[in-house]
């Protein structure tokens, strides 16, 4: 049976996870690797240490593989976007530290480029907001600033770029490759017309030549060379950043469908389809994936700054648990928050808000008010910023939610999926397979070559492990959504 490696580097490690054509997991291996702060508000990775905890990864599931007598047919790969990798193309070194997405030292570029009222430009043609996470101004700051030098030999590339020129040979004749949902996170992109904006790269300050071939999501990019790629010789046929490819391991492929990944916060994407919809304030507009036979999905992207980060702080902050783990439970034993509302806006409220200065509050409490309901009232908030994000959506696009998969540490907490589902008055399917941003590089990858024929078969072959129907009243899910955005308002323009 046919097997595919997906190679998942993310902001703080490297997984590699081998799955065969049934969508089984066979094998999986993670390494973590450091991360350097040199400045306050500087993020910084060593790409010769992301390679090295690739090839790391990569070996071991390789020899995990073969212990099995199975084949491997095919690598994907996906990223941590918008950190900007730089490399020499003649000797594959890297020409300054990788600048990582959550960086801020272009934050005074970007305001000069908003100052100069260059924001609606960058809005309409990128679909983003006008900010330092995107790698364009990076590497700007690179070349004007970083004493990295413009020459004919000088690469940029996102994570995915630096794997893939690597592992097909880097000096020797690698590939210097991106795909559109990378590209599309660099605010050097138009996502319309689905190539490199020349006119973006000269306000920024890119030089074109730099820049990566913009390849389909899914098709065969180039192939491994043996040495760089523990002994494999196979195609490397697909590449997504993160978000998109957890989309596309859901197999969120029709227009409508819906994905959240509930981490520390929590990413909510929705398929668009093939209609580039009108950039809407609070929203980020990306390209989903862009298939072999040409064909390009759109998705809407809302933000969530705290999530799990929100179950750390009752543990950590107020000490009312002492592991993660004991929140369902806790918020379990009370039927409801009993009007208590919980707005965790630690750092501010992201989508659709982006109210830097909203603060974290508790509203609603009285002398009956227990730990178990301040618990109740976190775990609540999750789903409910997320219909926040969801309705913003719906109403930006027109395209109505069909269904919500999630995944992420907090989705196995059947209450919050329950409740999740009854404020949004809509299914939720938690997937059988957690990695879902792995899973999405290796359908991608397959469907390439062939192992899945089409989207639909590797739907066929996704799996939920628990579904979740709303059973709440509509009347009483309005009003306590009425409730939840009277305690938002509460929050924002505290600071």
């Amino acid at each position: 049976m046919a097997v595919v490696v997906a190679i998942d580097a993310g902001t703080t490690g490297v997984r590699a996870m081998a799955v065969d054509a049934t969508s089984v997991p066979l094998a999986s291996a993670y390494r973590e690797f450091p991360q350097y702060f040199p400045q306050p508000g500087w993020v910084e990775h060593d790409a010769n240490e992301i390679w090295s905890t690739t090839q790391a990864v990569l070996s071991e599931v390789v020899a995990a593989v073969a212990s099995l007598g199975e084949t491997i047919a095919t690598i994907g790969i996906t990223n941590q976007r918008e950190t900007a990798v730089v490399w020499d193309r003649a000797t594959s070194q890297p020409l300054h530290r990788a600048i990582v997405w959550q960086d801020r030292r272009t934050a005074a570029r970007c305001d000069a480029l908003r100052a100069a009222g260059h924001e609606p430009l960058i809005r309409r043609v990128t679909g983003l907001v006008l900010d330092p996470y995107f790698s364009g101004t990076k590497l700007a700051w690179l070349l004007h600033e970083g004493g990295v030098v413009e020459n004919e030999r000088l690469a940029f590339g996102t994570v995915d770029s630096w794997i893939i020129w690597n592992l097909t040979g880097g000096a020797s004749g690698g590939v210097h490759a991106t795909d559109p949902t990378n590209a599309s996170r660099t605010m050097l992109y138009d996502i319309g017309g689905m190539r490199w904006s020349a006119e973006l790269c000269e306000l920024i300050g890119v030089p074109m030549h730099c820049l990566p071939t913009v390849v389909p999501s899914s098709g065969r990019i180039g192939i491994t060379v043996s040495e760089m790629a523990a002994g494999l010789t196979v195609p490397v046929s697909g590449v997504a950043g993160d978000q998109q490819a957890a989309l596309f391991g859901q197999a969120c492929f029709n227009p409508g469908m819906t994905k959240n990944t509930y981490g520390t916060g929590s990413f909510v994407l929705t398929n668009v389809g093939a209609r580039l919809p009108e950039v809407v304030d609070g929203l980020l507009t990306t390209v989903a994936w862009q298939l072999g036979d040409g064909s390009v999905s759109y998705a809407m992207e809302g933000s969530i700054f705290v999530t799990g980060a929100g179950i750390q702080w009752l543990r950590d902050g107020l000490g009312i648990i002492d592991a993660a783990a004991e929140v369902g439970p806790l918020a379990a034993s009370v039927a409801d928050p009993d009007g208590v509302v919980c707005v965790p806006a630690f750092t501010g409220l992201g989508s659709p808000y982006w109210d830097p200065y909203a603060r974290g509050t508790i509203v609603g409490i009285t002398r009956g008010t227990t730990r178990a309901h301040i618990a109740r009232a976190m775990v609540e908030a999750m789903a409910l910023q997320t219909r926040d994000v969801i309705d913003a959506i719906t109403e930006a696009c027109g395209t109505p939610l069909v269904e919500l998969r999630v995944d992420g540490g907090a989705s196995v907490m059947d209450l919050m999926c329950q409740f999740q589902a009854d404020i949004c008055g809509v299914t939720v399917r938690r997937t059988a397979v957690q990695e879902t941003t792995a899973m999405g590089a290796v359908y991608l990858a397959g469907i390439a070559e062939g192992i899945w024929e089409s989207p639909q078969a590797a739907a066929d072959a996704w799996r939920s492990d628990a579904m979740f129907t709303p059973v709440m009243p509509a009347e009483e899910r309005e009003t306590r959504y009425a409730d939840w955005q009277r305690a938002v308002e509460r929050s924002r323009a505290w600071a």
